[in-house]
């Protein structure tokens, strides 16, 4: 065993961080201070200030809440808190592993990690299955779609996450070695076995499910949308695209951010229980640190989801008034999101109606004929 000690950075490797068990091999870890630092730093700021202006929105500017705009609030929300426990991490980080804060810090730190991550991954899980309702089952969708629906969903998601990943409590904790202190990023050698059994069922749980509801919906959503609509010209309807456009950045978001987390995580939780040589194992840890920073990244590519989904979060920037000339009316509504047409709409539609039907007969012509193809998703 001796033999395998081969001084890859010079010292030995006394953090679980690096070295969780105290395994006979030594990791190349001096990338990971700057890395994670440099990383966590850009990622606590963007955000920090992305989800601050995401939550300025909803809460102060928003006046109709939907399905969507609910699972995002809470998904603003559970980013914000994530970011705002960074800086603890870019500290400890930038002094090579030094924790000199309480072990209970380093537990809420931890256990936001990964509550965070799992929120993240049910609420964009929420958002796709209500994008795939809308083209699959519209008229199902306005009942399922409601906001006191969406919030009862998002509850249930805070609770399930919650317990799901009360055990990280127990099993993240702090050792002394020397005059550094260890803020471990899995558990006590004694308990790693249980650790990564635990960490087994949460894959499957909260990543691997929820990932193939992802993509049962983008293939049935693609299925429906590819068959052409009898008496439909000019493309796609406005609703429908919408619903791809916002699958889309939740696949990309997942590919990014997500899949090579959780792949790298579970080849490096396996091969430690292997008999494997140091060059391997140092090569999966290495490609393990270098992933975890892009699960942090979510919190700042999920307020991007909230700006091309074609939500109203950017209003509060500027007036946005409705067009006027050749645009038609219903065209408008939807670029201002707008449910059902004001009255100014209402009289516009009116006359341009009228040189067919008479003043008179069109002012007692209902508008809300259009609203059953202009469906809010």
């Amino acid at each position: 065993m001796a033999e395998d000690l081969d001084p890859w950075n010079g010292t030995n490797n006394g953090t679980w961080d690096g070295d969780e068990l105290g395994y006979r091999c030594r990791f190349n870890e001096d990338f990971k201070y700057v890395l994670l630092p440099v990383s966590y730093g850009i990622v606590c700021v963007l955000g920090l200030c992305l989800n601050a202006v995401a939550l300025y929105a909803f809460l102060c500017r928003l006046k109709t809440w939907n399905a969507s705009t609910t699972y995002m609030f809470h998904l603003a929300v559970s980013d914000a808190l994530y970011a705002a426990s960074l800086p603890l991490l870019v500290y400890y980080y930038a002094r090579g592993d030094h924790w000199p804060f309480s072990t209970v810090l380093c537990k809420l730190v931890r256990f936001l990690f990964y509550t965070n991550l799992y929120c993240s991954i049910l609420f964009l899980t929420c958002i796709s299955v209500h994008r795939c309702l809308g083209v699959l089952r519209p008229l199902r969708s306005l009942r399922w779609g409601q906001a006191h629906y969406a919030r009862r969903v998002a509850a249930a998601v805070w609770v399930l996450v919650l317990a799901c990943q009360a055990p990280v409590l127990y099993f993240v904790t702090t050792s002394t070695r020397g005059t550094r202190i260890t803020c471990h990023d899995t558990s006590a050698p004694e308990l790693f076995s249980h650790f990564v059994a635990y960490s087994s069922v949460m894959l499957g749980l909260l990543f691997t499910v929820p990932f193939a509801i992802i993509l049962v919906c983008y293939v049935l959503m693609a299925q429906r949308l590819l068959k052409p609509t009898s008496g439909a010209t000019g493309g796609l309807p406005w609703a429908k695209r919408k619903s791809v456009r916002t699958i889309a950045v939740v696949l990309t978001v997942f590919a990014i951010c997500f899949l090579p987390f959780h792949v790298t995580r579970t080849l490096y939780y396996s091969f430690r229980s292997l008999d494997l040589s140091c060059h391997t194992l140092n090569a999966i840890n290495m490609a393990y640190k270098i992933t975890r920073p892009l699960a942090s990244a979510n919190s700042c590519l999920d307020p991007v989801l909230y700006f091309l989904a074609g939500q109203r979060l950017v209003r509060f920037a500027r007036e946005a008034k409705p067009p006027i000339g050749p645009i038609p009316t219903t065209q408008a509504r939807r670029r201002l999101g707008m449910r059902r047409p004001g009255k100014n709409d209402t009289k516009r539609t009116e006359n341009l109606s009228a040189s067919s039907e008479g003043s008179r007969q069109t002012e007692s012509t209902p508008a809300g004929g259009e609203n059953t193809t202009d469906v809010r998703l």
